[in-house]
């Protein structure tokens, strides 16, 4: 079944994140206590809703406990951001990633419970969605509309085979353009180069495609 997503914070980071998601045929909902930024949203999210979610009761009637992943990305008021994120922990949220505006409200985030931090300054909307999809994801970036760089960790059916036997370009239209092991950075990789537990695959291709590979097991 696939992940549900809710962001909450509508701001220029959340709703980069909803709409990459989005766009990448998940269920999101958007959340912000500012009706015209739901408004502004409302054709990039599944499900979008007005609340106040420093608001317990509130975030029980929207059914937050339901969705695999939550984000906080609320902006400038981080007295609310750790609210919820206090709250949202305590109600048995499954994964809880927050927007920090410094390292030292990171550091509280974690404290109060965020099983990961991000800091928009260094992580964009749309690298940030990518890494909640995949756990294998360690970076992506965009190269154009609809290309993108991605840093995948090789999944336990690599290990051992060589990128021949591997053919990701048959397989999911993707190009391994290097390959990381431990301190070692191979660019261009022979096809006979066998994978090795650990290893990190930098691989180009169509975001359709690299979204594909991404969730390969």
């Amino acid at each position: 079944m696939s992940k549900q997503f809710a962001i909450i914070g509508m701001g220029r980071f959340g709703s980069s994140v909803a709409r990459t998601l989005y766009e990448m045929d998940f269920e999101v909902m958007g959340i912000d206590e500012n009706e015209e930024r739901i408004n502004e949203n409302i054709q990039y999210v599944t499900h979008a809703v007005a609340a106040d979610t420093t608001d317990e009761r509130a975030l029980r009637e929207i059914g937050i406990r339901n969705f695999d992943v939550v984000v906080v990305a609320i902006g400038a008021d981080i007295q609310a951001s750790i609210l919820t994120v206090l709250i949202l922990k305590e109600m048995g949220v499954k994964k809880i990633v927050a927007k920090a505006q410094n390292e030292r409200h990171g550091q509280v985030l974690y404290k109060v419970g965020a099983d990961r931090v991000v800091f928009p300054e260094r992580d964009m909307g749309v690298r940030v969605a990518h890494n909640l999809i995949s756990a294998n994801v360690l970076d992506f970036i965009e190269l154009a509309e609809d290309y993108s760089v991605a840093e995948v960790v090789a999944s336990s059916n690599m290990i051992g085979k060589n990128l021949r036997q591997l053919d990701l370009r048959a397989r999911y239209e993707v190009n391994v353009i290097a390959i990381k092991s431990g301190d070692k950075f191979n660019i261009a990789p022979s096809p006979d180069e066998v994978i090795r537990e650990g290893d990190v695959l930098v691989v180009i291709g169509n975001n359709r495609h690299l979204k594909t590979f991404e969730e390969q097991d």
